[in-house]
């Protein structure tokens, strides 16, 4: 386990492939350490990424991850869970999917869920909070204060964070992690 004051090498790696490939969707490297802070409390845990991306969340979470504890992550893009995969081939508690982000379901329930990619925290939360066991985390990322919201959002309602700050299943609170970006980060207490 990485100390997480310092980059681990498999986060330098995913981050340079995401450069590569100019892929701008990476996890920030603020929301890398809260997965790496929650990840390094899950002893022989079940921890799900949906939306691998170019393997930068997950290589924090890798990177934190405990012997006795199993990682996975799905990639809808084909090329980039290859890559993914070859990211991680020396990784034998770690798999790397290709396929939509319901197929991970069928790894549930998980310790810890990182809601990164697609529409899964929008489109089906109901099912999100199911696929964690009682006293599971996920993490939703990639939300805009409201401040920063264009104007034609001016005076709607959020339907992502009026769910999930308000579903009486969990307690979760936002999280700014960075002037511009926030995270939603619940646990399952029913």
């Amino acid at each position: 386990m990485t100390s997480i004051t310092e980059i681990a090498p498999v986060v330098q790696q995913a981050e340079s492939l995401a450069a590569q490939l100019d892929f701008s969707q990476s996890s920030l490297p603020e929301v890398g350490r809260l997965l790496h802070v929650l990840t390094s409390h899950i002893t022989q845990g079940q921890i799900g990424e949906i939306g691998s991306g170019c393997g930068v969340g997950a290589a924090w979470i890798v990177s934190a991850l405990r012997p006795d504890s199993t990682f996975i992550t799905i990639e809808s893009d084909r090329q980039l869970a290859k890559l993914v995969q070859q990211l991680f081939a020396d990784k034998s508690n770690v798999r790397a999917l290709l396929g939509d982000w319901r197929d991970l379901l069928t790894y549930a329930p998980f310790d810890l869920l990182f809601a990164d990619g697609g529409k899964a925290k929008l489109s089906e939360p109901q099912t999100l909070i199911n696929a964690l066991k009682p006293g599971g985390f996920i993490l939703l990322d990639d939300l805009t204060p409201e401040e920063y919201w264009p104007p034609e959002w001016h005076g709607r309602t959020d339907p992502i964070r009026e769910f999930w700050l308000k579903d009486p299943r969990i307690a979760a609170t936002e999280i700014r992690v960075t002037a511009k970006n926030s995270v939603i980060l619940a646990t399952r207490i029913q």
